[in-house]
């Protein structure tokens, strides 16, 4: 039987006047059709009778079967972790100077908090890498992202929230940014770091670049530089700064858009290009106030668009006098988050 390898899509004939739409995306399948779309299930364990038809009913099962079949864990290591204390950061106002601080680059990542024996996401949930990914990984705390590439957020995701060990952990690499543990300054935690790294050599974890900020012009010759490469933007450490749980102004994101949060409650049907599919959605802020998203999304994201009730990041320009973002853009669908949409 005919398979996809990963990345591959291919069209499939069904009841729709339009084919559907089978992909590979990182070991996850999944079609475009309303029966495989409308299931509450996880996008890993999602099937319908076009993969089985395309596949074959016993590639299918042995998909599906492997991962309920996952070697059992002891109870210890089942259970869900302590979400961790993790240093966020506040958004940096254009009116301050940054001369001095430490900038780098935001990673377009999956947070990721090394306790010292296994991967915590910022809710509390384990990442189950490899034992041959995290080999040499110090003892110590560290807190970084697992990163694949710029523009490659939504694989990562596919990849990381798996159970089965994959061997597509491969393709990502841990890259540190901070030391939680340690009471030092910042310069002396990312020494640490690369101190610690150097000494154990583990071979998929890596130490994010930090350069001082030699003021405005430097700060947005470098957002530039990484917006131009598909990157999000820049972070800034204030010098001599503590690790300390919680938002902090001595951490800064930087964006050329301010991006917020909202709830998805409705689908438009599209028009013209777009006849038969997603047109836009319709997003609802923490205020109870409802405005359109029509722009940013990929082909594949109209005909397989978030569902109803879930929270979607998106990217806008300002807010309307009645307090909406005006010019708002598709970013992606919140994956690491069970709570409320936050304010724009």
């Amino acid at each position: 039987m005919p398979d996809l390898r990963d990345g591959e899509s291919a069209q499939v004939n069904g009841s729709a006047r339009a084919p559907y739409i089978l992909k590979n995306v990182g070991g996850v399948y999944s079609c475009s059709c309303p029966a495989w779309r409308n299931q509450s299930l996880p996008i890993e364990r999602r099937s319908c009778k076009h993969l089985r038809a395309y596949r074959g009913e016993a590639a299918e099962q042995e998909r599906l079967g492997q991962q309920d079949l996952a070697p059992a864990r002891p109870k210890s290591a089942s259970a869900k972790p302590k979400p961790p204390a993790l240093l966020l950061a506040e958004t940096w106002n254009s009116e301050m100077n940054a001369d001095g601080w430490l900038m780098s680059e935001k990673l377009d990542g999956v947070r990721a908090y090394w306790n010292g024996q296994q991967f915590i996401s910022r809710q509390g949930n384990r990442f189950y890498a490899p034992s041959w990914f995290v080999a040499r990984l110090p003892e110590t705390p560290l807190d970084g992202e697992l990163w694949l590439g710029r523009k490659s957020f939504q694989r990562t995701v596919s990849i990381v929230r798996r159970h089965d060990e994959t061997p597509l952990w491969r393709s990502l690499r841990y890259v540190v940014y901070d030391a939680p543990a340690s009471r030092e300054a910042f310069e002396q935690r990312l020494a640490i770091i690369q101190d610690s790294l150097a000494r154990t050599r583990p071979e998929f974890a890596t130490a994010l670049a930090h350069f001082v900020c030699r003021g405005p012009d430097h700060l947005q010759q470098e957002l530039d530089r990484i917006i131009e490469l598909g990157g999000e933007g820049v972070m800034l450490r204030q010098p001599g700064s503590l690790y300390e749980p919680g938002r902090s102004a001595t951490l800064l994101k930087v964006k050329r858009f301010l991006d917020g949060e909202g709830r998805v409650i409705g689908h438009l049907s599209g028009r013209g290009r777009h006849a038969g599919r997603l047109g836009a959605l319709v997003v609802e802020l923490p205020d109870g106030q409802s405005f359109s998203v029509g722009t940013g999304f990929t082909d594949a994201q109209r005909e397989n668009p978030p569902r109803l009730g879930s929270i979607v990041t998106y990217r806008f320009q300002e807010l309307t006098d009645r307090g909406v973002p005006r010019f708002p853009s598709f970013v992606r669908v919140r994956t690491d988050t069970a709570g409320a949409p936050t304010a724009a």
